[in-house]
């Protein structure tokens, strides 16, 4: 008897208090805590990445202008100097920017460029050294680039394309003394003008056009129908193959009328 009234004076456990007691945890007093906690620091969180976005928009801006406002300070020399003058001096960089000038790159009226340098038996005519291979995407993109200037002018021009035939780029070689030569290169009337930067920089500046003014324009869209504006056509004396049959002697020799690619420059347009 005395160790069942210890065991009634004691608290039992029911599902009833377990329920409770966690009620009493999660009371919905302490969630609508939390929940204005939650909802408060995302209020938070939203407001700062607005305005970390708003000064990231802001920043390219301002160094936009700072740049557009330097470069307009370069090319206004005289706006520069009087409104320097009125503000106090501010303290110079170290360095400034310098604009290269083109001059030693066009064409002036005293002379051609490297009048020195000639291609004799060219004086009536307008010579290209380019290359048609890719291998090199930077010289293929300036000798495309130079070759539809001449084209836009619907001028017919000899282009020598070192990549058909080999010995054009010994002849070039010879011509401006060097070894390693760069394409594309331009001859106007015989006389040297440069690369592909001096053709764009003389185009840009119109000098490229008074130049040309003395050369005949042909029709528009002309092509020539032998081949193709490719200026060469396969050997009509081998057939392109390079070798020939010699019945005096009953062996195959080397035709010497066409090139390592047994080509020759087409007859019909480059007379």
């Amino acid at each position: 008897m005395g160790k069942n009234k210890v065991k009634s004076s004691m608290p039992q456990s029911s599902p009833s208090g377990f329920l409770n007691r966690s009620f009493t945890m999660n009371s919905p007093s302490t969630v609508d805590s939390k929940h204005t906690k939650v909802q408060f620091f995302l209020k938070n969180q939203q407001s700062q990445n607005r305005a970390a976005s708003v000064n990231k928009i802001h920043e390219p801006m301002d160094s936009v202008k700072g740049k557009v406002k330097q470069l307009c300070s370069l090319f206004e020399p005289g706006k520069s100097s009087s409104s320097s003058s009125n503000l106090p001096s501010p303290k110079e960089p170290a360095s400034k920017p310098l604009l290269r000038s083109t001059k030693s790159m066009t064409y002036s009226s005293s002379g051609f460029i490297n009048p020195s340098i000639r291609l004799p038996g060219t004086e009536d005519r307008i010579v290209v050294y380019l290359t048609s291979l890719r291998g090199i995407r930077r010289t293929f993109e300036d000798c495309y680039a130079v070759k539809m200037i001449f084209r836009g002018f619907r001028l017919w021009v000899d282009e020598r394309d070192i990549s058909m035939d080999i010995a054009y780029k010994k002849e070039l070689q010879r011509v401006l003394k060097v070894k390693d030569v760069t394409l594309p290169q331009v001859f106007i009337k015989g006389k040297y003008i440069g690369g592909a930067d001096v053709i764009k920089s003389m185009f840009e500046m119109g000098e490229l056009a008074k130049i040309l003014d003395d050369f005949p324009r042909r029709q528009p869209g002309f092509v020539c129908n032998a081949c193709g504006d490719v200026r060469f056509v396969p050997c009509g004396n081998c057939n392109g193959s390079r070798k020939m049959f010699d019945d005096d002697e009953g062996l195959l020799k080397r035709c010497f009328e066409c090139n390592e690619n047994g080509l020759i420059r087409c007859p019909a347009c480059c007379d």
